[in-house]
């Protein structure tokens, strides 16, 4: 009896490990995949002059059936959870805020500032939301959180001022630099909205439905905004629509959740910090951006700051 319990915890220490690995795998190459992005949106403007909201209508367009596919299959399962009225209308807000208003300001900031620069910006949202939670709901900044809000702003100050004095020809920085910033502010409150949500109508579930809400208010915006031409400009913004659609949204957005399933949110938010330093040498290497000391140093405090943010002591168990 001793061997056969001796050796089923040795087969689930095994399976732990082997989820884990695979669970790091798959959120490592979601959180590349996501980082290119900001590349592929400043290719499409370089090579085909489209807007914003166009750009962003084909990322939708071609990323619509895999969501739809995804929200018919939770909705088929024995376990759906049937949303009530109230469910649905914070799952359609929160998808608004965070994949058509947050990705419209994303995309209106990459027209004017750099790729690695976007990258920095964006990745602010966890400590603004750590910020929300303690304003909104009143939850308490402990004091690693404390000094990494402070290690944050500082990085990026630096950053900041180094691509000022490189990039000080441009007369649009300081309103695209705004423009990403409220990406980063809109997209924590997607953030802190989901992480309420989710526990009661499940993560594949609201994620499909948000994503399907956001396609419908990116949708109305560009029928309204009058620019119906731009999509008939050639086969080069397509081609970039599908590459903005599959391979930074649709492809990463999936394994992100799979990762977060295997190995937890917070393990997730770590590896993710990779994001912002793939950005930065995918941007020097395909954009020819350069790369300059304050960059590296504001990234470094960044990215030191966001894992503090999410980091959280172990527990002895008593």
């Amino acid at each position: 009896m001793p061997n056969t319990i001796e050796h089923r915890q040795e087969m689930e220490k095994q399976r732990v490990q082997q989820l884990s690995l695979a669970g790091f795998i798959i959120t490592f190459i979601g959180s590349i995949l996501f980082s290119t992005k900001a590349i592929i949106v400043k290719l499409a403007f370089a090579a085909t002059h489209a807007d914003a909201i166009s750009l962003l209508a084909l990322r939708m367009i071609f990323s619509l059936p895999f969501f739809l596919a995804a929200a018919f299959f939770i909705s088929s399962q024995s376990g759906n959870v049937r949303m009530t009225n109230r469910q649905w209308l914070t799952v359609s807000l929160i998808g608004l805020c965070g994949y058509y208003i947050s990705s419209l300001f994303d995309f209106v900031g990459l027209q004017y500032i750099s790729a690695g620069l976007e990258r920095l910006i964006l990745f602010l949202y966890p400590t603004f939301a750590v910020l929300i939670n303690a304003y909104l709901f009143k939850q308490r900044i402990a004091r690693n959180q404390k000094w990494a809000l402070l290690l944050t702003y500082t990085g990026i100050a630096i950053a900041y001022i180094g691509e000022l004095q490189v990039d000080n020809s441009n007369p649009n920085f300081l309103y695209g630099s705004f423009m990403v910033f409220m990406c980063a502010v809109t997209f924590s409150i997607y953030l802190v909205g989901s992480g309420r949500i989710i526990p009661s109508v499940g993560s594949t579930k609201f994620t499909a439905y948000a994503m399907l809400a956001a396609t419908v208010g990116v949708f109305t915006h560009y029928l309204l905004a009058g620019t119906h031409t731009t999509l008939a400009g050639g086969t080069d913004i397509w081609f970039y629509g599908i590459l903005l659609a599959v391979v930074a949204t649709v492809v990463p957005s999936f394994m992100i959740a799979n990762g977060m399933k295997r190995i937890g949110s917070n393990n997730v938010a770590i590896i993710s910090s990779i994001g912002p330093v793939s950005t930065i040498l995918q941007a020097h290497f395909i954009l020819d951006e350069p790369m300059f000391a304050a960059q590296i140093a504001g990234t470094l405090l960044v990215i030191a700051g966001v894992l503090l943010t999410g980091w959280k002591p172990r527990q002895t168990v008593e």
